[in-house]
């Protein structure tokens, strides 16, 4: 079933953005499988899995402007799919329940292991030298400014950041406090330290000291 429903998640990544196009999604699959071979816990991969290669599948009709929230409406058509692939009803809420709770930026707390994982596993591809560079594809996309001396993130009210370097500071430090399991927080930590040391660099860089 699995490849089945990739079969049917991956056109919907036709003209995704490079920050959440299927490198994207196979990025996140394969931090998966990390946080459940070093999860003490018993998880239900498969469930994991599913809501992987769906997570993301109404991305880009948000940033189109088509929908309002791609975890709500990802949730439904990857029902719509999972039932058509022939997932049990059990199999069909969890996996949908793990889709809803994986934004970063919804209020939707995951109730299970599985969505915990989901959850992580998105945000640590947020984090570390892979991160930094969705934030800069994502932020050239939109023409968000690199980085503006007139705008520190001291003086910046937006919520998520008025430049991509503002971005990182507001936005990305800030993942490794959202992780659900202890092995997520781990990773995390380790790709954040990366991101302060590129931080520092780039301070260097930009007040022409380095």
């Amino acid at each position: 079933m699995l490849e089945a429903v990739r079969d049917r998640a991956r056109p919907y990544f036709d003209d995704a953005s490079p920050a959440h196009d299927w490198h994207h999604v196979q990025r996140v699959d394969t931090l998966a499988e990390t946080l459940v071979d070093r999860q003490p816990e018993p998880v239900d991969e498969r469930v994991i899995r599913l809501a992987v290669a769906l997570h993301d599948i109404g991305r880009s009709r948000e940033d189109r402007g088509e929908i309002d929230d791609h975890a709500t409406w990802g949730m439904r058509e990857g029902g719509r799919i999972l039932r058509e692939c022939g997932a049990a009803t059990e199999t069909v809420e969890r996996v949908q329940h793990c889709i809803h709770a994986h934004r970063y930026s919804n209020d939707i707390e995951p109730a299970t292991l599985e969505a915990k994982l989901v959850s992580d596993a998105d945000n640590l591809d947020a984090l570390g030298a892979v991160g930094i560079a969705r934030v800069f594809a994502y932020g050239g996309e939109i023409g968000d400014p690199i980085h503006d001396p007139a705008r520190p993130v001291a003086a910046d009210d937006t919520d998520a950041g008025a430049t991509q370097y503002n971005h990182v500071h507001k936005k990305i430090l800030d993942l490794p406090a959202r992780m659900y399991t202890a092995v997520g927080r781990d990773l995390a930590a380790d790709r954040a330290g990366f991101v302060r040391d590129y931080l520092e660099r780039f301070e260097g860089e930009v007040t022409g000291e380095q």
